[in-house]
């Protein structure tokens, strides 16, 4: 008897189930508008109705389906995409336009079709990366737009731990957010090569702010001060207006003597990745089977990671050059000359002449020329000679203004102040 009512039972549950189905099937909107893609951002517009995807309401309010934009999309071709009838699509670029520039699309950013269950298409988002978002209405073929900012705000962390492993897995243990380890790296780049220095043991103290974009955490933000034990040596980093907040003065970091971090090259022309092979004047080469120099430094990273200018300078030359393959050369003060081989592409405006900024992407890492696989071969010329790019040293930027120290020093104070929060120990320990 019990098994009898067990057989009803699932069979009731299977047709109530199918019948969902199927009213499912009957009010889906039609395939012809676009494909529903399976995942949808909320920190693009989530404070907009048309987002909350409560499957009552979808017979009240639009819902979402997301689109990637492609290389090389125009923006009719984006709203075509969306499902804009053609009959309405110079109308709907135009109102876009009015508020977006079409040149700023970029490839594989999301935007979002929004499709009522009865009136099909009423909408278009085109969220912009960190800053707001296209709001684009259809009302009875007429189209409006507007932009809206994202709603910007911060959280303070402090985040204190020990080197267990990768910098990323040892952030996350310390209840940090592993992107972190990205930020730390910009901030001592010029002190601390994060390819090669780190060592387990390692300690590190942060005190940083994570941005809220309409209340979603977006990452960090800013880095506000910076302690890390390597070895033996603490290194420490606070950041502060290098000029008079009324002449526009932009943010450094600065040590705890209110010495500049900042110097003419970079420790390394990629933040984060691996070195895989040294300067050396007899390696064998992996290619030619023999042994010969290798004036440079390999750092493994996927191909398509950015590379960056290790100085301000002025490029010499961005073209395939024998072994090396895809190369830019780049020219510094001092008699300086470096070098990246075998990219895969080289960075928009990046040719013989252009002006380059330290931290510029002049290129993108890859495999041409002579090359097992994808690396970025970084290599230092001073005064006409190869030299270890380990082994360069290079002056720091201008020091404080002696009216700009005590401010300096105030402040240094209140951030000690901050990481002593997270690490008494650790800090008694440091300088």
């Amino acid at each position: 008897m019990r098994t009898e009512q067990l057989g009803r039972w699932s069979a009731g549950l299977l047709s109530v189930a199918l019948a969902i189905f199927l009213g499912w099937l009957a009010v889906r909107p039609a395939p012809s508008l676009i494909e529903v893609s399976a995942a949808v951002s909320g920190s693009a517009v989530d404070d907009d109705p048309a987002f909350a995807l409560d499957p009552v309401a979808l017979d009240k309010v639009p819902f979402p389906l997301e689109h990637e934009i492609r290389r090389g999309d125009t923006l009719d071709g984006v709203l075509r995409r969306a499902g804009v009838p053609e009959a309405e699509l110079r109308q709907a670029s135009a109102a876009v336009s009015e508020v977006l520039d079409p040149r700023k699309l970029r490839a594989r950013d999301s935007y979002y079709s929004m499709v009522h269950r009865d009136e099909g298409l009423v909408g278009i988002r085109l969220p912009r990366r960190g800053q707001g978002v296209v709001v684009a209405d259809r009302n009875h073929g007429a189209w409006t737009s507007r932009y809206r900012p994202y709603r910007r705000s911060h959280i303070r962390r402090l985040v204190h731990g020990e080197l267990r492993g990768a910098l990323e897995s040892s952030i996350r243990r310390a209840g940090g957010p592993a992107n972190l380890a990205e930020s730390m790296a910009r901030v001592l780049q010029w002190d601390l090569d994060f390819n090669r220095d780190l060592r387990v043991g390692d300690r590190f103290e942060v005190v940083f702010d994570e941005l809220l974009l309409d209340g979603q955490l977006q990452g960090v933000d800013q880095v506000h001060a910076l302690r890390y034990r390597n070895r033996e040596r603490w290194l420490e980093a606070y950041r502060f207006p290098d000029e008079e907040p009324a002449e526009g003065g932009s943010n450094r970091y600065y040590d705890g003597d209110g010495q500049p971090l900042q110097r003419q090259f970079l420790r390394s022309p990629l933040p984060y990745s691996r070195v895989t092979s040294r300067f050396s004047l007899s390696r064998f080469h992996p290619v030619l089977k023999r042994r010969m120099p290798h004036y440079g430094v390999d750092y493994g990273a996927p191909v398509g990671t950015p590379v960056r200018a290790t100085a301000n300078g002025t490029v010499v030359s961005a073209g395939t050059r024998g072994g090396g393959g895809r190369t830019v050369r780049l020219r510094h003060a001092n008699g300086y000359l470096t070098a990246y081989l075998h990219l895969s592409g080289y960075a928009q405006g990046v040719r013989a002449g252009a002006r380059v900024n330290q931290g510029q992407v002049i290129g993108y890492v890859g495999s041409s020329g002579l090359s097992t696989g994808p690396h970025l071969d970084y290599r230092v010329q001073s005064n006409g000679r190869w030299i270890n790019p380990a082994t360069l040293v290079s002056e720091p930027v201008p020091p404080l203004a002696d009216a700009l120290l005590p401010a300096f020093f105030e402040r240094r104070d209140a951030l000690r102040h901050e990481l002593r929060g997270g690490s008494d120990r650790a800090l008694r320990a440091g300088p």
